[in-house]
């Protein structure tokens, strides 16, 4: 009995070993973070695709259109001075136009200007200030053009067409502009109009018009 004593004193408890359990926490934060890992990657390509789905689809860019709704003429002032054998005229052209934007997003334009010309020759110009549109508005825009008469009359078809008593001009508009759809993609835009139209001199009116219309990224 004293001998099976002394071995039990002898023998020592068994002991843990410490690498065992922080393995086992190691593994755990690994894995831990490789699910968050997994779920982070995942709402991101979510968000990355419902982005692209929504830009070509809801918020996709449409063209603004700018359209001529109206030309008239006013203050025509038209006489020849057989003594001094000179051509004088004074004339103002009212031209209504109006942008309009079909996005869902708003449409910026720079600064541009409308044009009044005689046979390919400008004779008239007036300056269109830059601004912005809202989805899915139309700006009209009244423009008041003055002909440059000296610039009219140098041309050598001018005074045939005086005898006619038809004049042929031609009204043409450019606006350069961006849309900017969910603050991540910047498209160019220009949209164009070129009008056609023919003033009588024996009544001072407008008539014949014809009108073609241009945009684009």
């Amino acid at each position: 009995m004293e001998v099976e004593s002394a071995r039990n004193k002898t023998e020592k408890p068994p002991t843990e070993h410490p690498n065992s359990s922080g393995g086992a926490g190691v593994l755990r934060n690994r894995r831990k973070l490789r699910n968050i890992s997994f779920a982070v990657i995942g709402v991101l390509v979510f968000i990355i695709i419902l982005i692209l789905i929504l830009a070509f689809t809801v918020f996709k860019a449409k063209r603004p259109v700018t359209t001529v709704e109206d030309v008239s003429l006013r203050n025509l002032k038209f006489s020849v001075d057989l003594a001094r054998l000179q051509v004088l005229l004074n004339a103002t052209v009212d031209v209504d136009i109006a942008i309009k934007n079909p996005n869902k997003v708003g449409f910026k334009f720079k600064d541009s200007n409308a044009q009044l010309n005689y046979r390919g020759q400008q004779v008239g110009v007036v300056p269109i200030p830059a601004g912005k549109i809202s989805a899915d508005k139309t700006v009209p825009m009244n423009l008041t053009l003055t002909v440059m008469a000296d610039r009219l009359i140098s041309d050598s078809n001018f005074f045939s067409d005086v005898r006619s008593g038809e004049l042929p001009l031609n009204t043409k508009t450019e606006i350069p502009g961006k849309v900017n759809v969910l603050n991540m993609f910047r498209i160019r835009v220009v949209s164009s109009s070129s009008c056609n139209f023919t003033v009588f001199l024996s009544n001072s009116s407008v008539g014949d018009q014809n009108c073609k219309y241009k945009t684009k990224f």
